[in-house]
């Protein structure tokens, strides 16, 4: 496989993923309830907005790379719960995985020094993420 189209792949399982998170924390803002409601219907709203600026920077380098977008998410399985301790730890388990692809992007970028620096701020912002889940877990 060229260095390029791996590139495509990866950024396309990114992709695929920051869709299924922002449908994930829709989601979960929707139906989070009780005492837990105020403070995490707003970070759930947050990150799902977080994930589509993320999907948008993906998209556009998979554009520039001239690679085609998935259009659909990541097939794993999203838990409907009203229990704010399954859907941090939902959360936990997505970001993870979103950190890890970007972590696998970031090599492959050595010599584009303009996408190198969007991809790492992403992948700052999911380390961030999962440092944020695990001081409320």
């Amino acid at each position: 496989m060229k260095a390029t189209e791996e590139l495509i792949e990866r950024l396309n399982d990114a992709l695929a993923r920051e869709m299924r998170a922002q449908a994930m924390y829709a989601h979960y803002a929707a139906y989070v309830k009780g005492i837990h409601r105020m403070h995490l219907k707003p970070y759930f709203e947050n990150e799902a907005a977080e994930s589509v600026v993320h999907a948008q920077t993906v998209r556009n380098a998979l554009v520039r790379l001239g690679g085609v977008a998935v259009t659909e998410r990541h097939t794993e399985t999203i838990e409907h719960a009203t229990d704010y301790r399954i859907m941090l730890e939902e959360s936990l388990k997505t970001e993870r995985a979103a950190k890890e692809a970007y972590q696998g992007i970031l090599p492959l970028l050595k010599e584009d020094e303009e996408l190198y620096d969007a991809i790492e701020q992403i992948l700052f912002a999911e380390e961030r993420s999962v440092e944020e889940i695990l001081q409320v877990l």
